[in-house]
């Protein structure tokens, strides 16, 4: 049904040892389409697998669903091809008679992209989506040393990486205890982030205070804007945040922590929540 890796034959050259045929794994990418009520909201480039919590994510991150009630059932539509074949690509999302339909604004008339969730989105103030929750009175307080193993444990846990090298990770750690709550892989930064939040939604644990969401790449606005929707008062990257990112978690009072590698990391907002040891110096 889904592939989540595919086997690809390649020429493999070396310098010193010539070229040779081999069999490679590349990571899958396909397209899927989420239907609410069976009306076409997006298109995004993903990797198939997890698609009913990806729908979910997506759907908190854009303000239409905040409660596990919200969605009555997710299907695969059938005869998605000309030819009646289902391809597992064309999701239809359910909502329960109370909650209000998505505003036709969110419709996007083109895929979005495996790297950038907001494509379609006419400005800036659009994607500012108004959270359910707010993270700034999220009283978690967590140890450096305990948030600096985050990304070791998350790299441990990506077991299709190892097999591809191109796969993104978000994982959601218990800041109290430092385990790791779920782990999600796929192709798309923010697709990773949104099967994250979709277990969360699909397990009724909105919002999810106290925790930390651990991303494999940058933090972007559009992930910090997704932690700030499900409630994660926490957002860590191991490499850099951009300007919006930081303004963002500034204003809605996330902890925005970059460059998290070793021993080392930088916390560009509400530094508070991570407790060192060592007198910090100006």
């Amino acid at each position: 049904m889904q592939r989540i890796a595919v086997r690809r034959r390649v020429t493999r050259i070396d310098l010193d040892g010539g070229a040779r045929r081999a069999e490679d794994v590349l990571a899958a990418e396909e397209p899927l389409e989420i239907r609410v009520d069976g009306r076409s909201l997006a298109v995004t480039m993903r990797t198939p697998g997890h698609d009913v919590e990806l729908a979910g994510g997506f759907l908190v991150s854009e303000g239409v669903v905040t409660a596990t009630g919200h969605v009555v059932a997710a299907r695969y539509c059938a005869g998605a091809t000309d030819e009646g074949v289902n391809t597992y690509n064309v999701l239809d999302v359910t909502l329960a008679q109370d909650v209000p339909a998505p505003d036709p604004s969110l419709e996007r008339s083109f895929y979005t992209t495996s790297s950038c969730g907001l494509c379609g989105k006419s400005s800036i103030d659009a994607v500012r989506t108004h959270s359910h929750w707010t993270v700034d009175d999220d009283g978690l307080v967590l140890p450096a040393d305990l948030l600096a193993t985050f990304p070791d444990l998350l790299r441990e846990r990506q077991e299709v990486f190892d097999r591809t090298g191109g796969l993104h990770a978000a994982g959601l750690f218990d800041g109290a205890t430092g385990e790791l709550l779920v782990l999600r892989e796929d192709v798309g930064r923010h697709n990773a982030v949104d099967k994250v939040v979709g277990w969360a939604l699909t397990n009724g644990r909105l919002p999810l205070r106290g925790t930390v969401l651990m991303v494999s790449g940058r933090a972007s606005f559009e992930l910090t804007q997704k932690a700030l929707m499900a409630g994660i008062p926490v957002l860590a990257a191991v490499s850099a945040p951009s300007s919006l990112a930081v303004d963002l978690a500034d204003e809605s009072g996330i902890t925005l922590v970059g460059f998290l590698r070793g021993s080392s990391m930088v916390v560009y907002s509400k530094p508070e929540r991570v407790s060192v040891q060592a007198r910090v110096h100006a």
